[in-house]
């Protein structure tokens, strides 16, 4: 595989905190790979350094092999688009989309009739063909962030950072940007690294998932990697919803309440152990033998489904599932419940 961006082994502190820990990561010509993790694990900083905007006490960052601590920050042709939008409020759409273009050296500038050929193209490619003389506040949350975008490629950059790029946006304009982000990307194939604590964001629109804990990378993946085979309890966790409960393996299987709940999970070494399971790999059972009886003790709607909170005889966590709207036991009802699919991670792991 051809490498776009190399990370190795980045290190950075904030006085006494680590906010990244040797991170590593090959980012491919063309790819869009989200950052995700929760507050404070290092997902912007990352970015930052990356960007140049935020120095490394360790490893280092290369472009197409070349080391950019030998590249100022024009050199290395960076597309940056934050949150905030960051435009300037006294310039109209087309002198923001143009700012970059002209702030180069006067030997590198395009002509004139070169730049309003190109802001031109880009506004029509983001959507906003006709808007040129409009200020900042007199466009909409979704249209400012996407003259941040235009202004980002306008300067044809080697990378393009996204730094929680539809967080300050509703719903329903977050949803309509993400299709209209992944058609764009197919459209230019610009090599993308976005920022996001948003997990259907990430998995919907990335080709690979970076997950990121505590300054380290926990797992890299594509989507369907990191949600069906996660390498760790956090990222089971952090990645949609799991039920976790404490377990032995013993032959392969898992223990609870001296129950086989689920097995398969040989030759891992046995003992103490957390088993996560999703919520739609829960079920109901008329037979105790092969499940676990519980009682009842919460019922809400949860979209097209209604959301079942069952207490368990010493698990201290209700278990959560999901069953047809139609079909949920009523509050208080006895249940036995079986589980269809889960992870297996060691308990020292998943102590937290």
């Amino acid at each position: 595989m051809s490498i776009a961006l190399a990370i190795e082994t980045l290190e950075k502190t904030f006085g006494a905190y680590p906010a990244l820990r040797g991170v590593s990561l090959d980012v491919a010509p063309g790819e869009l790979v989200a950052l995700l993790g929760p507050s404070g694990s290092g997902k912007t900083t990352l970015l930052r350094a990356i960007a140049g905007l935020e120095q490394a006490e360790g490893g280092r960052v290369l472009f197409n092999g070349i080391d950019t601590r030998r590249l100022t920050l024009r050199e290395r042709r960076i597309g940056f688009v934050f949150q905030s939008y960051a435009l300037f409020r006294h310039l109209d759409v087309f002198e923001n989309v143009a700012f970059g273009l002209r702030a180069r050296p006067r030997g590198e500038r395009p002509r004139e009739a070169q730049i309003r050929t190109r802001v031109a193209a880009l506004l029509e490619l983001v959507q906003l063909g006709g808007l040129e003389k409009r200020f900042p506040s007199q466009l909409s949350g979704g249209q400012r962030q996407r003259v941040a975008l235009a202004r980002a490629l306008a300067i044809e950059p080697q990378v393009l950072l996204l730094d929680e790029p539809f967080g300050a946006l509703d719903a329903k304009v977050r949803k309509d940007l993400r299709r209209w982000l992944r058609e764009l990307h197919a459209r230019t194939g610009h090599t993308t690294l976005f920022v996001t604590h948003d997990q259907e964001e990430a998995l919907e629109l990335s080709d690979r998932v970076a997950i990121l804990n505590q300054g380290r990378i926990e797992q890299v993946g594509t989507p369907d990697d990191v949600y069906d085979r996660p390498a760790s309890g956090f990222v089971c966790e952090f990645l949609g919803e799991a039920n976790r409960l404490p377990v032995e393996i013993v032959n392969g299987e898992a223990m609870f309440a001296q129950r086989a709940l689920l097995g398969g999970f040989g030759p891992r070494p046995g003992g103490p152990a957390f088993l996560y399971v999703r919520p739609q790999h829960v079920a109901l059972t008329d037979s105790d033998r092969d499940g676990l009886p519980g009682a009842i003790v919460a019922v809400r709607r949860h979209g097209a489904f209604k959301r079942v909170e069952v207490a368990l005889e010493g698990l201290s966590r209700r278990l959560e599932f999901d069953l047809d709207a139609g079909a949920a036991p009523s509050l208080g009802a006895t249940v036995c419940v079986r589980f269809t699919q889960g992870h297996v991670f060691p308990a020292q792991e998943g102590a937290g």
